[in-house]
């Protein structure tokens, strides 16, 4: 007996080791495929201690202790999993979110029959979507959003998942129908499946799960009508299922159906019929979603009983409110004391926009009401609505006075009056708005001048006030604002005087656009300070004397526009120093002398205008000249030589005598007389042309163009269809705040790149605050260059923030330096010249940053995968999500900086020592 004792005694002894080496190998082995990045995140996983102890490991409470939970979401974890997973039999939570894993999910994770809840969201996994998880019985819950997954979604999964009451597959690549099966699931709380390419109609058999609260497809290939069966889900409170095809009218009885909704997203598909009045019913309902329709009749004037309503967008629909009646339900809004986005727009809302907006809530932060025909007036009382952060009130027929009490919105962020008849003086009161980032009011009827108070807006970053009536002559105020970085546009008014020597201060400024004025006198030599300029348009004004040498300081010019002025003298060599330089523009100036040919080196240069000037000589035909897309050279009758395109005389090679070489004074008369008249013909028609072109720009509005020169919004909704509902397809690259996708918004031919961020959690928010923040300070050549930012609502009524950049076609320097495939080419090395070249780039960025910039930015990230590659393989350096912006230049100040920083920078990257 006792030998028999003893030996069931060692034979325990044998089987907890034998379970216990099983887990911690499987761990292991886990651990053993990760990336470099792995073994440093799980440093603690090491013999000495056990393995119940290891950083993410939870074990049961029995022993032998076997591993029932692994959580190691947000470690930045690399490479793949291990099929050794399938082996933690015991397994009942795995989550893996949030890291940088990619692969194939191993079929192995079929073996874990305890597991219960599976997250593998935001990753790089690919490959199609393992059948075996069908045998995991036990789950509850499955989140596979945001990898690369595609192929069919498998019926097995509601032929065996039973338990399941949340399944989350948003942001995948995933084809073909909702699988039917699914109606099986009777404990199914929640089901995303948004953000794919699924096609085909909604199954009704899933009206039959009666515990279903949350439901969104929104952004597929889903068409069909909603099937009646959905009314079914008197628990339902999210419903989004908006950018498909979807047609069909909202029940009338909507209201009774669904009692706890509080999201409704129907935006962006085909539905018809009325608003039904029942949807006051709906008391908890947050927000409805049902712009890009065809819906008509009237807004229920209910609405107003919605207490819980933070958002209302009803834009570009077929809706009635052209008279009191139609506009009632707005009236009613005003009961809506949570309200805090508001946007109407179309074709749908004409008639005098009411002046019960004046009584809204102030929690109401957003006002957007464009591409209407509303007319009116913006109420006088505007500025009770304290709240206020944005106000668009563009593209309408609104018209009158910018009120006085604009002033009182100190909080506004962003001002857009512009394409409208508002007309008047700008208010002094606008300078009161400390908060403002952004003033856009151009295409209107302004007059009088530019308030000397705009010079207050400290934190104005663009202000464009063009093709108005304004006159007098450009403040010196607006010239000293520190926060101007991206563009300055003044044009097409009737501002005159010179320019303010203070237009150096605009150190930070990319693009200054004073066309079409009356400025006169010298441009002043300050303008040398102005080191990031990349466009300066001045033409059509009477700016005199020489062109200034100092442009040449200006080292990331690309376009220089002085046509039609007085300028005299020759052409200055030091033109030729700018290198970037694009487009020069030189014409209907008094220019003599040569064309110098140190423009030959302008390697960047496409096209130069300059004809009707009195240049002399031979027109080069080196360098740039041989491949210029257009060069124009008319009204300069001594010019010679050239490009055969030119149609120019031959150039006299032999010895003239000094009596040969000067003309018969007749003829000097008769050539004078035909250049006078022709130099008249050409005014006239320029001034026939240049109304006419304004005019029809005024008529013509590009909602969504990004085209140079033209900086508009871009709203959530362009960047969704431009990156085809963000899909993988079109993803470019993720990070641990984000992922950024390539986009190519409507009518554009422009690629764009759009960093969209995660806003799980708050850090991802403060990153987004902190890039807009160095992001609006700096503009460099050297740098990534901002298009614009969104921020914005998702079809899920969530916060949506990105940020456009201009796209970057060869990639990141780190994929150049450590290409995937193993054979060197052309394609994917890079050459010792080009390794110079990028390496005297990032240095004049980070010179620019850590001298130059208005406040000095230290970037804390920098590595090859934030250094980009133009097409021209010149480099770019971004990503500014981790940034330090250094307040006050000095020892004390950069100490006091990083005293608070601590560790900043990626996981795995360590800088090459000595």
């Amino acid at each position: 007996m006792r030998t028999m004792s003893l030996l069931w005694f060692l034979a325990t002894i044998q089987a907890v080791s034998t379970v216990h080496a099983g887990d911690e190998a499987s761990l292991l082995a886990f651990k053993g495929q990760l990336g470099d990045g792995g073994a440093r995140a799980l440093a603690s996983w090491n013999a000495s201690n056990h393995f119940c102890s290891w950083e993410g490991v939870t074990c049961s409470q029995w022993r032998p202790a076997r591993v029932v939970a692994l959580n190691l979401g947000s470690r930045a974890l690399t490479g793949e999993l291990s099929p050794a997973l399938g082996n933690l039999t015991f397994l009942r939570i795995l989550n893996l979110s949030f890291n940088w894993l990619q692969g194939e999910i191993p079929a192995s994770l079929g073996r874990l029959r305890r597991l219960q809840r599976l997250d593998l969201n935001d990753n790089s996994f690919s490959g199609t979507f393992p059948v075996n998880l069908s045998s995991c019985v036990s789950l509850v819950e499955m989140v596979l959003d945001n990898n690369k997954l595609h192929g069919r979604i498998p019926d097995e999964l509601g032929e065996k998942l039973m338990s399941l009451s949340g399944m989350s597959l948003d942001n995948n690549i995933f084809t073909g129908p909702i699988p039917a099966s699914l109606a099986n699931l009777s404990h199914l709380q929640t089901l995303y499946l948004s953000r794919n390419q699924l096609v085909g109609s909604i199954p009704p058999g899933l009206g039959s799960i009666r515990s279903m609260q949350q439901f969104s497809i929104f952004s597929n290939n889903i068409s069909g009508m909603l099937p009646p069966s959905l009314y079914n889900w008197s628990s339902l409170e999210i419903l989004q299922v908006g950018i498909n095809m979807l047609y069909g009218s909202i029940a009338d009885d909507i209201g009774n159906k669904l009692p706890k909704m509080k999201a409704l997203g129907l935006g962006e598909n085909q539905f018809t019929g009325t608003i039904p009045s029942s949807t006051a019913n709906l008391s908890d309902l947050e927000g409805p979603f049902l712009a890009r329709n065809r819906f008509s009749g009237y807004v229920p004037p209910t609405l107003g009983r919605l207490g819980a309503l933070q958002y209302l967008f009803l834009a570009d629909n077929n809706l009635e409110a052209n008279d009191d009646k139609g506009w009632e339900f707005f009236t009613s809004l005003a009961n809506c004391s949570n309200l805090g986005r508001l946007a109407l727009g179309g074709d749908s809302f004409g008639g005098q926009l009411p002046g019960s907006i004046v009584n809204f809530s102030t929690t109401l932060h957003m006002l957007y009401l464009v591409g209407s025909r509303m007319y009116g007036g913006i109420p006088a009382d505007i500025g009770n609505l304290i709240g206020l952060k944005l106000i668009a009130i563009t593209n309408t027929y609104i018209s009158g006075v910018i009120p006085e009490s604009i002033g009182k919105l100190e909080n506004l962020i962003e001002l857009g009056l512009y394409n409208s008849s508002i007309s008047g003086h700008i208010p002094s009161s606008l300078g009161n708005l400390s908060q403002l980032n952004r003033l856009y009011a151009y295409n209107g009827n302004l007059e009088g001048p530019i308030p000397a108070s705009l010079g207050e807006l400290k934190n104005l970053f663009v202000l464009d006030l063009s093709t108005n009536r304004l006159n007098g002559s450009i403040p010196s105020e607006i010239l000293k604002l520190p926060g101007i970085s991206w563009y300055l546009d003044l044009s097409y008014n009737s501002l005159s005087g010179s320019l303010p020597y203070e237009v150096g201060r605009l150190v930070n400024l990319n693009h200054l656009i004073l066309s079409g004025n009356q400025l006169s006198g010298k441009i002043p030599d300050s303008i040398t300070n102005c080191i990031v300029l990349e466009t300066l348009l001045l033409d059509n004004n009477s700016f005199e004397g020489s062109i200034s040498q100092s442009l040449k300081n200006i080292k990331g010019l690309s376009k220089l526009n002085l046509t039609m002025n007085r300028f005299s003298g020759n052409i200055p060599d030091a033109l030729g120093s700018i290198q970037n330089l694009q487009e020069l523009y030189l014409s209907h100036n008094n220019l003599s002398g040569s064309i110098p040919a140190v423009l030959q080196n302008l390697t960047s240069l496409f096209t130069l205008d300059i004809s009707f000037n009195i240049l002399e000589g031979e027109v080069p035909d080196g360098g740039v000249f041989r491949n210029i897309t257009y060069v124009a050279v008319a009204g300069n009758i001594n010019l010679c030589g050239g490009a055969p395109q030119l149609h120019l005389a031959p150039c006299s090679t032999g010895p003239l005598s000094k009596d040969k070489k000067r003309m018969p004074k007749s003829l000097v008369i008769f050539l004078g007389i035909i250049g006078a008249i022709l130099l008249s013909l050409s005014v006239l028609l320029l001034v026939w042309l240049v109304p006419k072109k304004l005019e029809e720009s005024q008529k013509t509005t590009v909602q969504y163009s990004v085209a140079e020169d033209q900086y508009e919004r871009i709203p959530y909704h362009a960047l969704l269809r431009g990156t085809n509902g963000f899909s993988e397809t079109n993803l470019l690259g993720r990070g641990s705040y984000g992922a950024v996708y390539k986009c190519v918004l409507d009518n554009e031919e422009r690629t764009l790149a759009v960093k969209v961020f995660n806003l799980g959690q708050s850090k991802y928010s403060k990153s987004f605050e902190v890039e807009c923040e160095a992001m609006k300070r700096m503009r460099h050549r050297c740098l990534i260059k901002i298009i614009t930012s969104c921020s914005s609502v998702n079809h899920q009524g969530q916060d949506f923030k990105a940020l456009v950049f201009e796209f970057m076609p060869n990639g990141n320097l780190d994929d150049w330096l450590h290409p995937k495939s193993q054979e060197p080419t052309t394609d994917n090395t890079l050459s010792l010249a080009q390794r110079l070249d990028i390496a005297v780039d990032i240095v004049d960025a980070v010179e620019y940053l850590h001298n130059y910039c208005q406040q000095l930015v230290i970037h804390c990230d920098l590595k090859p995968s934030n250094i980009l590659l133009a097409d021209d393989m010149s480099a770019r350096v971004g990503d500014f999500g981790i940034s330090r912006i250094i307040q006050e230049n000095t020892s004390e100040g950069m100490q006091n900086s990083y005293s608070s920083i601590g560790i900043k920078g990626s996981i795995g990257y360590v800088a090459p020592g000595d």
